[in-house]
């Protein structure tokens, strides 16, 4: 077949035709689908059940990220290829990225330096239309719903008060946040006031990558909450008789994606929800599918430990009977000094009372795991401001708090640069206790408030939580539903331990605030939405659109 690969030059040297790298799972030719020479879709039918429990778990989280994140991405990258130099059989499973920070603030997610996955702009840009098809299977319900709703017989008796069905769209844009449609006319439908969040929200993301098979897909897509009649019956996508379309539309979008890092390793790449507003980790089939494949699996979750450490634990965990072997806690120098209180522009500079500081806030991560009965070890993304003093300090701090930190300069120098901080992964999974034991934050017998409480206190730090005039009227409706027992994925800033981004460091004393909860009943879990956080991020005041272009001969330039 024609290539469908978008290759720049330095990947022209370094990536291999993906029938090698999936040779080096087992995986045979005549078993992938090809996109191109160096994208491939693995089959389903590789998930051996047995064969996963007998490999090896890396989670890879990190500290409260500066704006421009710590890289996770780029840090799990590098570790898989440590492990595959320390003669491991290994594998990065990664989420795909979204369009919407692609152009926005982090101009591509696809790591950097020597720890990058490739082909680097297909990936970005579109990739094997996992995307394109999670969102049209969301928007179809969408139109179904309205449909419903202007129909004059509407046979499910639809309030259109109660529709809670928005629609999704892969892009960062503000503008979509809240909208009114209907205008014009009974021929235009009905009008009312809805929204779109980013793909990224979607529940429809939620379910693919909760998912255990086409079958479990389905069904959760028929129990997607749309709203009640006028007497209060609920009505679910089953109901409208779509969820076996939308299931159809997501055929090949169910399938996990096969590429390489630029030394070789295997990368699989599934899903992409965010963990400011979603459960911020890959599927739960592509995780599966990499362990039955590989010994050592290497896998990130969005953002800081409090927001996808805890989902990845509390949500994917118990929903897949998942559980790590060993956590990779990722910290910077800089990020240290930021939540130390220095300024952005300043990072750069020489700062170790801001170190000191700032750590606070790796203290809560590195405390909030050991909640989770883990005990991380602490790689040290290096960068080329970094002095060996600053480094020597992190290294002190965390000994003094018994977690070892492991210098770690993937980015400069790929898997080279990772080998200690794998080799020190490595004993952690040799002493990962078989069974594993999973200890959670929440019980699901609890109530939703006492679900939302533990979260806040224990991980967060908060000392009390406040539930707004629409949280309570939302946790009515979900008794009404009896959905008290599903577990929870709070969307809050990840700039902040807190509700409140400017709160920095490791704040204390401060009242988190639940404004609403929105029902993912198809996905199994409920959205708990505090202080300001938007379903719909909007683009910086320089997007990173503004730096991508193509070349007259097809190469995309621009994406970091």
């Amino acid at each position: 077949m024609a290539s469908l690969d978008s290759i720049s030059a330095l990947e022209k040297s370094v990536l291999r035709p993906i029938t090698e790298i999936a040779a080096k799972l087992g995986v045979t030719a005549d078993e992938l689908e090809l996109h191109g020479r160096f994208k491939a879709k693995l089959p389903l039918a590789r998930i051996d059940a047995a064969r996963a429990e007998r490999s090896r778990l890396i989670l890879v989280s990190a500290i409260t990220p500066t704006p421009a994140g710590e890289g996770k991405t780029t840090t799990t990258i590098g570790l898989a290829d440590a492990l595959t130099r320390l003669g491991k059989k290994a594998a990065a499973v990664l989420r795909e990225p979204s369009l919407g920070p692609v152009f926005g603030l982090k101009g591509g997610a696809t790591g950097g330096g020597r720890a990058r996955v490739g082909p680097h702009a297909d990936i970005n840009l579109h990739f094997n239309g996992d995307f394109a098809a999670i969102e049209k299977a969301h928007n179809l319900l969408a139109a179904c719903v309205d449909n419903q709703l202007q129909n004059k017989k509407n046979v499910l008796g639809l309030d259109p008060m109660t529709v809670r069905t928005k629609r999704v769209f892969d892009m960062n844009d503000r503008a979509l946040r809240r909208i009114m449609i209907g205008l014009g006319g009974r021929g235009f439908g009905v009008p009312r006031e809805t929204g779109f969040d980013i793909t990224a929200a979607s529940e429809v993301m939620a379910i693919l990558c909760l998912a255990s098979s086409r079958a479990d897909l389905k069904a959760r897509l028929g129990g997607i909450f749309i709203g009640f009649t006028r007497e209060r019956k609920p009505i679910y996508a089953r109901d409208l008789k779509i969820h076996g379309a939308m299931a159809a539309l997501l055929k090949d979008a169910i399938v996990p994606n096969l590429v390489q890092t630029h030394e070789g390793t295997p990368a699989i790449l599934h899903g992409g929800p965010f963990a400011n507003i979603a459960q911020g980790t890959n599927s739960v089939l592509a995780t599966r599918l990499g362990l039955s494949l590989a010994d050592y699996v290497v896998t990130e979750c969005g953002f800081g430990f409090d927001l996808g450490g805890e989902k990845f634990l509390d949500l994917k965990c118990r929903t897949a009977g998942l559980w790590p072997d060993a956590l990779a806690l990722v910290a910077t120098v800089r990020a240290l000094k930021y939540q130390g209180g220095a300024a952005l522009k300043e990072l750069s500079a020489a700062n170790p009372d801001a170190i000191r500081r700032g750590f606070a806030n790796l203290q809560k991560h590195l405390e909030n795991a050991r909640v989770f009965g883990l005990t991380p070890v602490v790689v040290l993304n290096r960068f080329p401001t970094d002095t060996a003093e600053e480094l020597a300090l992190v290294v002190q701090l965390c000994a003094e708090f018994g977690v070892q930190a492991v210098p770690s300069d993937h980015f400069g120098l790929g898997g080279e640069g990772a080998l200690a901080a794998a080799t020190a992964l490595v004993a952690a999974c040799e002493k990962s206790p078989r069974p594993r034991a999973p200890h959670y934050a929440y019980e699901l017998t609890q109530t939703v408030e006492e679900k939302i409480t533990a979260v806040a206190t224990r991980i967060y730090g908060a000392d009390r939580v406040e539930f707004g005039a629409k949280a309570r009227t939302d946790l009515k409706t979900i008794a009404e539903l009896g959905l008290t027992g599903l577990p929870i994925c709070i969307a809050k800033t990840q700039y902040s331990f807190s509700d409140q981004p400017a709160l920095l460091g490791r704040p204390r004393g401060f009242t988190f605030v639940v404004r609403e909860i929105e029902i993912a009943a198809g996905a199994g879990f409920l959205v708990p939405i505090a202080g300001e956080i938007l379903r719909m991020p909007g683009l910086p005041e320089v997007p990173a659109a503004e730096h991508i272009d193509i070349t007259d001969d097809g190469e995309i330039t621009g994406l970091t």
